[in-house]
């Protein structure tokens, strides 16, 4: 079953370069993409999806499809990948279009194709994204919200707790590689209670330790909404114990496999 989305009614290519970087903690780091072509961006807030499309080491440019529609990966597929530019999906953490700027923040993973590229990425860079909408769309009969992620879905969940209304009810998880990696200027409802769990250096398989206090979590009672992303076994973890553990009902739960530990993704 193909998760639930909210896609804008109109998208287009758009054709960026890097303003800038940040690193907020260790294990993560923010690329500021800039350009006049943002105008034709419409900032959905929450978990905004973008498909980010980047250049392969050695490659000038950026080779952009010319398609705005879901056949651009068609076109893609059609070029050697020697020309073929990576693509990967990423949440737009904040969007500044006065400014014509939005933030791209990144979990580094290893010598993945993204980890790679943000650690080098330097002012002027090409980059350009494709706008895939929201995942996260909480159902009104929701008396509270359980979000839960790694490192990987920790941009998403703050770009939602951000954009929540005053009146938002929550229990967050969120697993990240070390302490370092913790904020501590979260902006979000007073309801919100928000938990990070740190593997610090532990062989633990990513998204465990997250699974495994849901599972020993004395959680709100009322029905309730669960927005968790991640490594695959998390997502998939949480979603069977909501439902075969808790009597959940399955429409209540959006889970996202964003990686699996072990593997990369194709190019």
């Amino acid at each position: 079953m193909l998760p639930k989305t909210r896609t804008p009614e109109s998208r287009r290519m758009i054709t960026l370069e890097v303003r800038g970087t940040t690193k907020p903690t260790p294990a993560f780091s923010v690329i500021t993409l800039g350009g006049p072509e943002l105008e034709h961006l419409k900032p959905m807030g929450f978990d905004q999806t973008v498909r980010l499309f980047f250049p392969r080491e050695g490659q000038e440019g950026l080779r952009m499809p010319r398609l705005s529609s879901e056949a651009w990966m068609a076109e893609l597929l059609l070029l050697p990948k020697s020309r073929r530019p990576w693509v990967r999906n990423f949440t737009i953490r904040r969007a500044r279009l006065e400014l014509g700027e939005v933030d791209i923040e990144f979990a580094l993973h290893g010598d993945t194709p993204a980890s790679t590229w943000a650690r080098r990425a330097r002012p002027g860079d090409p980059a350009g994204i494709f706008d895939m909408g929201l995942t996260y769309l909480p159902p009104a009969h929701a008396e509270w919200q359980l979000l839960a992620g790694d490192e990987s879905a920790v941009p998403a969940i703050l770009a939602i707790l951000e954009h929540a209304p005053a009146s938002l009810v929550a229990e967050v998880f969120l697993e990240v590689p070390g302490a370092d990696d913790i904020r501590t200027d979260i902006a979000a409802p007073d309801g919100v209670r928000v938990r990070w769990l740190t593997r610090d250096g532990a062989d633990t398989l990513p998204g465990s330790l997250a699974l495994d206090a849901i599972k020993e979590s004395a959680l709100r009672p009322g029905r309730f909404y669960t927005w968790v992303a991640g490594e695959a076994g998390l997502a998939t973890g949480v979603r069977r114990h909501l439902v075969r553990d808790r009597g959940v009902p399955k429409p209540d739960i959006a889970f996202f496999g964003y990686w699996r530990h072990g593997r990369s993704s194709p190019g």
